[in-house]
């Protein structure tokens, strides 16, 4: 669904019947007569012409859509923003990156599907009372999916995982002490022993 221009050229094949009461203006199967319009889309399209009584301003939408009713599309245009969130919420939430599908069946069944995933991630949280986000236990088990392990083991390991200490091997600053006696100056460590030598810098 889109807005059209009141200079779009077109050719009226069919006007389908419709109550002028309701601020209906015209219902009607049109085809675009524009030298450029015309090659960008051939097929015919719907054109409904409203007067919005709110601003009493007449607004035109096309649409390739020929089943639903003009107030329908009139609807979905107004609530264009809503929708755009709802599929934007989609591909965040339910990790759908593409589509295998382009028919309506196969677009409609990777949503389902998708769908019953999150809900059933969601009680899975709610069960197992896991301060993990769903957005983060979709991650682990994305990871995960090939793992032979339970399912409440694994978001409980993972919840309770925390940052790895630092390696008994890496150098700490503050445990080591400097041994000014020697010829070179030697940082010593007073857990390992460990020594580092370092140059004299000059005084």
């Amino acid at each position: 669904v889109t807005r059209g221009k009141s200079n779009l050229k077109v050719q009226r094949r069919y006007s389908h019947p419709l109550d002028r009461t309701t601020g209906l203006i015209c219902d009607q199967t049109v085809v675009l007569t524009g030298f450029y319009s015309h090659k960008g889309f051939e097929a015919p399209l719907r054109r409904i012409r409203f007067k919005d009584s709110a601003t009493d301003k007449t607004l035109i939408f096309l649409t390739n859509n020929f089943t639903l009713p003009a107030f329908t599309i009139i609807e979905l245009y107004r609530c264009r923003w809503q929708v755009e969130l709802f599929f934007k919420w989609i591909k965040q939430h339910l990790r759908i990156k593409a589509f295998f599908g382009t028919s309506e069946n196969a677009v409609k069944s990777h949503i389902w599907i998708a769908v019953s995933v999150y809900v059933l991630v969601a009680i899975v949280k709610k069960r197992l009372r896991l301060s993990t986000t769903l957005y983060e236990m979709l991650q682990i088990l994305s990871l995960t999916m090939f793992e032979r392990i339970p399912l409440d083991q694994l978001l409980a390991q993972a919840a309770l995982e925390d940052i790895d200490p630092i390696s008994d091997k890496q150098l700490i600053l503050f445990e080591y002490r400097w041994d000014t006696t020697a010829t070179n100056c030697i940082l010593i460590n007073s857990k390992t022993s460990l020594s580092v030598q370092a140059r004299n810098s000059a005084r």
